[in-house]
């Protein structure tokens, strides 16, 4: 039986950072190395703003602890 999920496809840095926003993250701020966002307790850390699109692995590991689904993050 096929998953309806949909597929995570690669995304801009910009659309990326305005759909956290729209999930109730604050940010970005400068950090370390990296632009981290807000959220309450949780912080997370989103890649430097890229060349080119943001991949879909490096999509999950960015969603996974923030415990967003594929669903919420990207349902168009």
């Amino acid at each position: 039986m096929r998953c309806n999920l949909p597929r995570l496809t690669p995304v801009s840095w910009l659309k990326l950072v305005q759909r956290l926003r729209e999930l109730g993250f604050d940010g970005p701020y400068v950090g370390g190395r990296h632009p981290y966002m807000r959220r309450g307790d949780l912080t997370l850390i989103i890649p430097n703003p890229p060349q080119g699109d943001i991949g879909a692995g490096l999509l999950r590991r960015l969603l996974q602890p923030a415990n967003i689904s594929r669903d919420e993050c990207f349902s168009e």
